[in-house]
This record gives structure tokens, C-alpha cells and sequence, in this order.
């Protein structure tokens, strides 16, 4: 098969015929019809991520049909139409039978764990429990929007934070998490702030649903012209981008007994950042993680798309091939895209 393939940490990215996988006996192997372009691709080919064995393949988002199924494969068949989250449970230990498979103990992931969808076929393990059947009228470029960024800022703002009505959101970072973040925490009713350092990505962050933006590089005091905007502070507040300044202000900008969720991975210098825990203890705030979303729970999330409540479409800046796609690989710390970038030319 054709892929994108790395053989050293920040080395060349380039596009070659390596060997086709074959499905484990609880796996598949997918056609890759369409996979996302996202930062944490780029973190792995930076060497951020302990899991990558080299050479590599990385690769994460993505969508496509069964072409091989192993010999434990009940609930799929070869031709359906499938997506997946990024993180893979394995379904056997006590996360996974919690229901938990986001943070399962023994956790697979494409594109980290072993090769990714930046090529033309995919292997995927525990396939009963891993896979989501794509909905005829869910195109697979735009399912190859959900498998991370979109998944993990749905559950970051549904399940995490519980967003309902009437409640002040904002949303640090602008990229396709924060974006997705935006758009879901306005279809569930709440009154959404934008902080970015790009006026662009402000302007498409009022397209997705903000209804006041900061922009931070302009900004006096980003936390004071926050809770200004929010009369009082955030009820809930997201690190979408996952900074040392990104997180303090979103922890920092919230309102008594508010909900800070990060989403954003934290990463080098960024790895310990300074939190206000006086306000912490305090003000009772919480600080919680969004670490993706299980394959279980992606029904309620579909069925807010076929209802036209989500518009994960939107957020698509681009399409590209994978050649494309392995030259902007080592670029994706630029910030040079809005919204989505998403491979579906093999």
C-alpha cells in the first residue's frame, strides 16, 4: 500500500509502498477513504509521544470501509462504512467494563500505538468495540472530522463540562478542537466566547457560533475582559490549544465553582503549568480532562448531525493529498490553517 512514513523524529516525511497489515482475530483492516490533518500528528513526528516505534506511520482521524475482518469480527463486515475514535479500548479491563474505554488501561491508538491512516489501508484491534457505523449521509471527509477534535471537544463541553443553557462558555485556542468546541457549546444553548491571537480565526470562531470574541495578543488582561463579557466569569471554560498561558487564563477566568476542561495536549515547556489554586480551593472550581470519546457514545453525537444541530462540514478549511498531507505534516506547529485540513487523495 501507499503511506506517509517517518523513519526518524523531525525527519523527512515521504510518501512510499510499504506493506499492506492484515486484520489481527478481533480486527479489521480499513480502505482509508479520508483522514484528518491534526496537531497531534504533529506532536508524535516531533517525538512528544512515548508510544511511536519508528519507522512510522502516523494518522489518527479517519474514515472509511472494512476491506479484511478477523475471525472474532461478529458485529462487522467487510464493505460497511466505519469510523473510530482515536482512542481503542481493549474491553476487558475495568475502565473499559466501567464503559470507560477513552482512558482504557491497555489503550491502542492509530497513528501512535502502531501505524496510522496516513495511507491507504488500516489495521484496527477489538473491532466489535471500536468501530461506529457511518450513517449513509455522513460523507467520509466529514466523518474523518469527528474521530478526534470533534469527539474530544463534544465529550469536553457535553460530558465534561455539562454544558446546558444560558451558561457563559469560552473557548481558549481557535484550531479545529476550540472551533468544534464553539459550535457544539452553541448547539447545546450556551453563549460562547472566542480567545484567540488571530483576528481570522475570530471571525470564523463568530461563524461557528461565538458571540463575543478576545483577542489575546491585543488584549490588557485577557482574564479581566473575559469576565467582563461573562458578567462575573466563565461557567465553563476550555483550553482548546494547551499552553502554559491558555491554561492559567482559562482556569483563571472562571466564575465561583466554574469548570475548567482541558482538551488541549500539554506538551515540553507547557507540560506543568502555573493554576491559581487559591482560587481553586476558594472559589470550589474543577479542573477535568477530555481525553476523546467512546465508540458507544458517538450515537448521540450522529444523531445531533442528521438533526442539522452539528455542522462538523463547516469546519473543513481544505482537501488535500497525501503527498500534500506528508509536506504540511512537519508544518502543523505554523498555524497557518482555520478549521480542518482532511486527506482524501491516496
Amino acid at each position: 500500500m501507499k503511506a506517509a512514513i517517518y523513519e526518524k523524529f523531525r525527519g523527512p516525511v515521504t510518501v512510499r509502498q510499504v506493506p499492506d497489515p492484515a486484520p489481527s482475530p478481533d480486527g479489521v483492516v480499513i480502505a482509508v477513504r479520508a483522514t484528518g490533518l491534526c496537531r497531534s500528528d504533529w506532536h508524535g513526528w516531533m517525538g512528544h509521544d512515548a508510544d511511536i516505534t519508528l519507522p512510522h506511520v502516523p494518522g489518527h482521524e479517519l474514515a472509511g470501509t472494512i476491506a479484511a475482518v478477523g475471525r472474532n469480527v461478529r458485529n462487522f463486515k467487510i464493505g460497511d462504512r466505519v469510523t473510530v475514535p482515536f482512542v481503542c479500548g481493549c474491553g476487558s479491563c475495568g475502565e473499559c467494563l466501567s464503559g470507560n474505554h477513552q482512558v482504557c488501561d491497555h489503550q491502542s491508538q492509530p497513528g501512535f500505538t502502531h501505524w496510522g491512516s496516513f495511507a491507504e489501508y488500516v489495521g484496527i484491534d477489538y473491532a466489535n468495540i471500536n468501530l461506529v457505523r457511518l450513517p449513509e449521509d455522513i460523507s467520509f471527509t466529514t466523518a474523518a472530522t469527528l474521530g478526534c477534535r470533534f469527539i474530544t471537544a463534544y465529550r469536553g463541553v457535553a460530558a465534561q463540562g455539562r454544558v446546558s443553557g444560558g451558561q457563559y462558555v469560552v473557548v481558549h485556542g481557535c484550531g479545529g478542537v476550540g472551533l468544534a468546541a464553539i459550535m457544539i457549546a452553541s448547539a447545546l444553548g450556551a453563549l460562547v466566547i472566542g480567545v484567540d491571537i488571530k483576528e481570522e480565526a475570530l471571525r470564523f470562531a463568530e461563524k461557528m457560533g461565538a458571540v463575543a470574541t478576545v483577542n489575546a495578543a491585543r488584549s490588557a488582561d485577557v482574564v479581566e475582559e473575559v469576565r467582563q463579557l461573562t458578567r462575573g466569569g466563565a461557567h465553563v471554560s476550555i483550553d482548546a490549544l494547551g499552553s502554559q498561558a491558555t491554561c492559567f487564563n482559562s482556569i483563571a477566568n472562571l466564575r465561583k465553582r466554574g469548570k475548567h476542561i482541558q482538551i488541549g495536549l500539554m506538551t515540553g515547556d507547557h507540560q506543568h503549568p502555573k493554576i491559581p489554586m487559591a482560587r481553586v480551593l476558594a472559589d470550589e472550581l474543577e479542573i477535568l480532562g477530555s481525553h476523546g470519546m467512546q465508540a458507544h457514545k458517538y450515537p448521540e453525537m450522529l444523531t445531533m448531525i442528521k438533526q442539522g444541530k452539528l455542522h462538523p462540514e463547516k469546519l473543513i478549511e481544505s482537501t488535500i493529498s497525501l503527498r500534500e498531507g506528508a509536506a504540511a505534516l512537519p508544518k502543523m506547529n505554523e498555524f497557518g490553517h482555520l478549521g480542518v485540513v482532511v486527506i482524501d487523495s491516496f
